[in-house]
């Protein structure tokens, strides 16, 4: 597959697929991904095979002469002066917080159209876009899908497959929240439609652009640590009752409840993501409030191929919280205290066009010690925008989503590896 780990696990030359990246005595830059497209652009006029989709599912492996829109609603590719004309489905916190003000805040994006069907949403969603039209049902938004260039879907997890679908079979290019669907099987559903009509897809793992994460990342690459023998990372909050109505709670497998697949997501592609697959996965996924339906209290450790191990908390039962971050390595060690606070500022109104957006405080900045010698370090400045920048440049140049729907996939199969080592209580061997 092509993965967000492919620069670290090299790929033998093949007659179906690309030869390795990097290639023979070069190591990966902190922005591969970028040198990654280059090169994949170089290959497509040379002699070498093209990938195939059946290997990559991937429609940007195709020449970047040919129009990325192939079918469907209107072409971007024929309009290239023109904004990316959006359509979000779904006004709840996913769609109201995170996506509606930075699809707005993106060069080169217009939110054109908003669906919810519930009236006080409809109501905010008027009120905080008021160029958008409100819809109250798909439907609608399917009828004029030749007025759009993207959809996101922003509803609660069942719907994230069924919407998809829906949206692609529409000729429509699409961003998912996260997880992308409920199960591995059902995000591989996804992405073979995308890749046989050829269609962007991508899913939004927003906290790949958190602040700790990109110190850490920064650190790593400074070798800061030296061998890194454990990564700690935490998302604990204190909520102690269960919530009554909300679909988060339910114990419907479809909903895809529970802090695992809402909080494991983020913490399981970050692990990922900083040192690659794991060999094994083990879990504790529990649910210790009275009346509780899903996960509540849970706990995943990952093996990495190079030793690192990464333990992973996520918690609604913490009223004293750890550190958010926690790296340990032969050389030094890093601790980072408290969330990145873009979800908050976006939360409050704040708009990711002000220059200080993503920056923390000093008093928030976390400690690098290598024993005797403690030091602050700075936190790198959060940076949500970047992945809508990301899709516009995927939509208009051809470059690789901030995304690949196979990293997505990817976590899912961890999440039901957990899913299983807690059912089982053993070690659950993956890699």
């Amino acid at each position: 597959t092509c993965g967000w780990w492919e620069a670290r696990v090299p790929r033998s030359p093949t007659t179906d697929g690309p030869a390795t990246w990097p290639p023979p005595g070069r190591s990966p830059s902190s922005d591969f991904r970028r040198e990654r497209s280059l090169w994949r652009r170089s290959r497509r006029s040379s002699s070498t095979p093209t990938p195939t989709r059946e290997r990559c599912g991937s429609w940007r492996d195709r020449r970047l002469t040919e129009p990325w829109f192939p079918q469907g609603g209107g072409s971007v590719a024929d309009r290239r002066e023109g904004p990316i004309r959006v359509a979000l489905i779904g006004y709840g916190l996913a769609g109201a917080v995170f996506h509606g003000p930075l699809v707005s805040s993106t060069p080169g994006m217009a939110l054109t159209t908003i669906v919810t069907s519930d009236p006080e949403r409809r109501a905010r969603a008027s009120g905080n876009h008021p160029d958008a039209v409100v819809l109250t049902d798909v439907e609608a938004l399917w009828e004029r899908s030749a007025e759009h260039d993207l959809v996101v879907v922003a509803t609660p997890n069942r719907f994230h497959v069924p919407l998809g679908l829906a949206a692609l079979e529409a000729g429509l290019p699409v961003v998912i929240d996260k997880p992308m669907a409920p199960t591995a099987e059902e995000g591989r559903r996804l992405r073979i439609a995308a890749s046989e009509r050829d269609l962007f897809l991508t899913v939004f793992q927003n906290r790949r652009w958190d602040g700790d994460l990109l110190t850490v990342r920064r650190l790593i690459a400074k070798e800061a640590f030296g061998p890194i023998v454990r990564f700690e990372s935490r998302f604990e909050r204190w909520r102690p009752a269960v919530r009554e109505g909300a679909w988060r709670e339910r114990g419907d497998p479809e909903e895809a409840g529970g802090l695992l697949f809402d909080l494991g997501s983020h913490l399981i592609d970050q692990a990922v993501g900083l040192f690659g697959p794991p060999l094994t996965v083990y879990a504790e996924v529990d649910r210790r409030r009275p009346g509780a339906e899903v996960d509540d209290d849970t706990f995943v450790a990952l093996e990495h191929g190079d030793g690192v191990r990464s333990h992973l908390w996520m918690s609604v039962l913490a009223a004293i919280r750890g550190p958010r971050m926690r790296v340990l390595g032969l050389r030094a060690a890093y601790e980072k205290y408290g969330l990145d606070g873009q979800e908050e500022a976006l939360g409050e109104g704040s708009s990711p066009d002000d220059p200080a957006w993503g920056r923390e405080p000093p008093d928030r900045w976390g400690r690098l010690s290598t024993g005797d010698d403690v030091r602050t370090v700075e936190t790198e400045p959060g940076d949500y925008p970047e992945f809508y920048r990301r899709v516009v440049t995927s939509l208009r140049d051809g470059e690789p989503p901030p995304v690949d729907p196979d990293e997505a996939i990817a976590v899912l199969e961890i999440i039901e590896a957990a899913l299983e080592s807690a059912r089982t209580k053993s070690v659950i061997a993956v890699g």
